[in-house]
């Protein structure tokens, strides 16, 4: 009698507290496979230690990454509580294609309508992006930066390719920039929406990972 291969596990990457307490309280019942949430750290150094030393435990063999929490906005007219999915992310370290975008917008339209998507490149930075750099970043072609997003999917596909995928919610975007990293805490609107993204994860999950016939 044959019997169906085992979903492989999910791995799920955010820097903050307030973006892991988001992931960790959202509605995982639609998880089609194993699903860790990881506390990276902020910055792109602990990003690639926390996401290589997770990556080396065998429970998480084969996982997909998702790399996840919230960005600085780089095109005008952006705002907090848009979304943001990634085609690829560069850093200058590399350049890393992502998986399924089609698929994570379209899911993103069904759970969150009436909320903007925005698709293109995430740029990473070891800094937060402020004033006229922000708009050096846009002029490279990409629309949002981050500091994790690049470092976690250059250590997810360092030994092997793996599905990766980057979804970021807007909380910081050229005419509303934020003071301090603190007034994350008062982002309630991109809080709620982090929180509501998890069941397009899990679809995306599922269909990226399909067992091959």
């Amino acid at each position: 009698m044959s019997t169906q291969p085992a979903q492989a596990p999910l791995l799920i990457a955010c820097a903050l507290g307030i973006e892991h307490v988001a992931l960790r309280t959202g509605d995982r019942s639609g998880a089609g496979g194993p699903v860790a949430v990881l506390r990276t750290g902020m910055g792109p150094r602990a990003a690639e230690r926390s996401v290589t030393r997770a990556l080396a435990d065998p429970a998480l063999a084969g996982a997909a990454v998702l790399a996840t929490g919230f960005c600085a906005g780089l095109a005008p007219g952006m705002h907090p509580g848009d979304l943001v999915v990634a085609e690829e992310t560069r850093d200058p370290r590399g350049t890393v294609a992502c998986t399924g975008t089609d698929l994570l917008v379209k899911e993103l339209a069904r759970a969150l309508p009436g909320r903007t998507v925005h698709t293109g490149p995430l740029t990473g930075s070891d800094h937060v992006v402020r004033g006229e750099e922000r708009a050096d970043l846009r002029a490279t072609g990409a629309i949002a930066v981050d500091m994790e997003s690049a470092a976690t999917l250059l250590s997810a596909v360092r030994e092997y390719p793996r599905p990766v995928a980057a979804v970021r919610v807007v909380v910081d975007a050229p005419e509303h920039e934020l003071v301090r990293i603190g007034t994350l805490r008062g982002g309630i609107s991109a809080f709620r929406v982090l929180r509501s993204v998890l069941p397009t994860f899990f679809e995306w999950h599922r269909n990226v990972l399909l067992p091959r016939r």
